[in-house]
């Protein structure tokens, strides 16, 4: 069965106080662009993390979260010198941290750096239909540019407010030689 995949490029998603510390007091976040997950928003805002090796500039991704974190690809953690894991979103204990500088402050997180583990998102009516539930690993099939490949280990995560996308990093993307969002193939 088919299904989008998209390219989650590197971010930021931020508590509102470090919004606030970053940004200042009571900062909103200003949407440009709606992404495939309801109600979530690429912003116009943009802060610099460093590491012990380099910086990289990221988008912040809003709403504001419960807490603060930063993904990455492989790639981008060994930029910035620091050994990130494979990690769930919101799966943020013993990561390493990060210094995170906006236009009006910056913070040093102690936790938080991640690389996001492949996931696809359905609702609960989605699930069923590709016969999948949640937290099962799955398998995504996709064939472009003379490098077809078959990800595993792709966690499926089952939301009444899932919008139904398949997210893969840009060191996944480039390694199925993806030209932006296409359609994948569900292997169970």
């Amino acid at each position: 069965m088919k299904i989008m995949v998209e390219t989650s490029a590197r971010h930021i998603h931020l508590t509102q106080g470090d919004l606030d510390t970053l940004f200042g007091k009571d900062y909103k976040l200003t949407p440009k662009k709606d992404l495939s997950q309801p109600g979530q928003f690429a912003c116009a805002e943009k802060v610099e993390v460093v590491g012990p090796k380099g910086s990289l500039k990221m988008s912040i991704l809003g709403p504001v979260r419960p807490e603060t974190q930063v993904e990455v690809s492989k790639t981008d953690a060994r930029s910035l010198g620091i050994d990130a894991p494979v990690r769930m979103s919101a799966d943020l204990k013993g990561t390493p941290g990060c210094k995170v500088i906006g236009p009006k402050g910056e913070i040093t997180l102690e936790q938080g750096v991640i690389v996001a583990k492949r996931h696809a998102h359905f609702t609960p009516d989605q699930a069923k239909e590709y016969g999948v539930k949640d937290g099962q690993n799955i398998q995504i099939k996709l064939d472009y540019n003379d490098r077809a490949l078959i990800f595993g280990d792709v966690v499926a995560r089952v939301s009444k407010t899932a919008g139904l996308a398949v997210h893969i990093d840009t060191d996944e993307a480039n390694a199925a030689g993806l030209p932006g969002t296409v359609d994948g193939e569900v292997i169970l």
